[in-house]
């Protein structure tokens, strides 16, 4: 199992250690600070809660995680090193001296910096090659952004070792490839901050108005789209060209002060603060974080449906997992066929639990439904064999809710197939939590033509795997509770 050091145990390198640990890797941390155990762990209470949410297969299981006295201890063996210290670039090259001396000469170095460029990192450094910008954002276990921001001092190969750990994480690595000062994302963020002080100041909106225009406006349209994406659309058919021509003369009306910053005070300070804390000081800051948290895995897992932007990606290194975990595609691929196929594997996701904090029932139905659309590609009704015109309709659903599944806990599913014969597949499925039985769900599906929308019969492929996975099982006990109906006794 790989290893990543985290050199900075605060919100940002409580993040990393998450993200990374989350992930499979082994985390080592060095952070003087005495109370950096106890804030990494809380950090890390939130990510367990909310990271499998985002994921629609099983995530790999967590590596360990330890807490060393010295960098050297730390660095020692790593693959990946993430320095998180304040931004203070004298302790950062002191930082860097040390790292250098006790690691390996071929671990990556990324700094989670938000201001300095790459080049004034690697200042005096022995192998300013191993040092790179890898800045994230917070919270660094949810958001997929990552600016890697690397100098003509890294070679191809680093950079490309660099970008490949980034999305092995399930995050997105965003090659910048001119160094500025605060990079890309950070400008953006930095102009809105301005005007909005301005805002504030000349008496124009509170904190809460500026809020509340970001998140029940462009902040949605930015969300899944970015900005000149948003403003294309916006020009409508005639596209990007149209809108610049309708807009571009706005640039010269004085619609912001973003090149006039207002003084940075003890009156300012005051009334931003005076009024953020009116706005949400009633809210205690971790329950905060899991606000944000369940917003942003909600808003990514619609991404997700959608099969775009950040929700793209997220499919992508789902396939990933998948594949990581021995998730069989193919009939062919199954060691054993005489035993129950696994069919589904997950965490409960925060948006799957009711009002009683158990899993809502009609997830049970999503988690068997999804078991079935796997069993199908099995058996060969996959994407391909369904665009020719043939596809399985459900006919008839039974489930059990026998007991209860929590938030984050791995559900795994285990297919039987029944009957095989014909145009019917009758399939018994079981979602077990470790060994513990949670549901049960018996379907009876039809195999149609998708142009007529009636019964046909499917391929020769599907109907002799379904067949033989049949008949291999056939010397299993019957289920218990097959042919039940609703209300029978147990």
């Amino acid at each position: 199992m790989t290893t990543a050091t985290i050199v900075g145990g605060g919100v940002i390198g409580g993040g990393w250690a998450a993200r990374f640990l989350l992930n499979g890797w082994n985390v080592r941390v060095f952070d003087p600070d005495p109370e950096s155990e106890r804030k990494i762990g809380e950090v890390l209470d939130n990510a367990r809660r909310s990271l499998p949410g985002t994921s629609d297969t099983e995530m790999p299981q967590e590596g360990s995680l330890t807490f060393h006295d010295t960098i050297a201890e730390a660095v020692a063996g790593a693959t990946w090193i993430q320095e998180s210290v304040p931004e203070r670039l004298e302790m950062k090259h002191k930082v860097y001296a040390e790292i250098q001396a006790h690691c390996a000469e071929n671990a990556i170095i990324g700094s989670s910096t938000s201001g300095f460029k790459p080049s004034e990192l690697q200042e005096h450094a022995p192998r300013p090659g191993q040092i790179m910008v890898a800045h994230p954002f917070n919270p660094v276990y949810l958001m997929p952004l990552i600016e890697l921001v690397p100098t003509a001092q890294n070679s191809a190969d680093i950079i490309a070792q660099a970008k490949a750990t980034i999305s092995g994480l399930g995050m997105y690595p965003l090659h910048v490839r001119k160094e500025i000062d605060a990079h890309i994302a950070d400008r953006f963020m930095e102009a809105v901050w301005r005007e909005a002080l301005w805002l504030v100041k000349d008496g124009v909106a509170t904190t809460e108005e500026i809020d509340e225009s970001i998140r029940m406006g462009f902040g949605i349209r930015w969300a899944q789209m970015g900005l000149f994406d948003t403003f294309r659309v916006a020009g409508g058919e005639a596209g990007m060209k149209h809108f610049m021509e309708q807009f571009g003369p706005c640039l010269k009306w004085p619609w912001t002060r973003l090149m006039d910053v207002p003084e940075f005070n003890d009156e300012l300070v005051d009334l931003i603060a005076g009024q953020s804390d009116e706005q949400s000081g009633h809210i205690e800051i971790r329950e905060m974080e899991r606000i944000r948290d369940d917003n942003l895995v909600a808003m990514m897992r619609a991404l997700k449906g959608q099969n775009w932007g950040a929700g793209a990606l997220m499919n992508t290194h789902d396939v990933k997992l998948s594949k990581e975990a021995g998730m069989v595609r193919k009939a062919a691929d199954i060691v054993d066929l005489s035993q129950p196929i696994v069919t589904g594997r997950r965490a409960v996701p925060v948006d799957w639990l009711d009002y009683n904090g158990h899993m809502n029932e009609s997830r049970y139905l999503q988690a068997f439904s999804e078991a079935t659309d796997r069993l199908m590609e099995i058996v060969g009704c996959d994407q391909d064999y369904i665009a020719t015109g043939g596809s399985y309709f459900t006919a008839e659903t039974h489930i059990r809710n026998i007991d209860e599944a929590t938030l984050g806990e791995r559900i795994e599913v285990r297919t039987r197939v029944l009957n095989g014969e014909g145009k019917k597949m009758h399939i018994w499925s079981e979602m077990y939590a470790g060994e513990k039985l949670l549901a049960t769900g018996e379907q009876v599906l039809i195999h149609v033509s998708l142009e007529t929308r009636k019964p046909s019969v499917p391929s020769a492929e599907i109907t002799a795997n379904l067949a033989m996975i049949a008949e291999a099982q056939s010397i299993l006990p019957a289920p218990d509770g097959v042919g039940r109906y609703v209300g029978a006794p147990r």
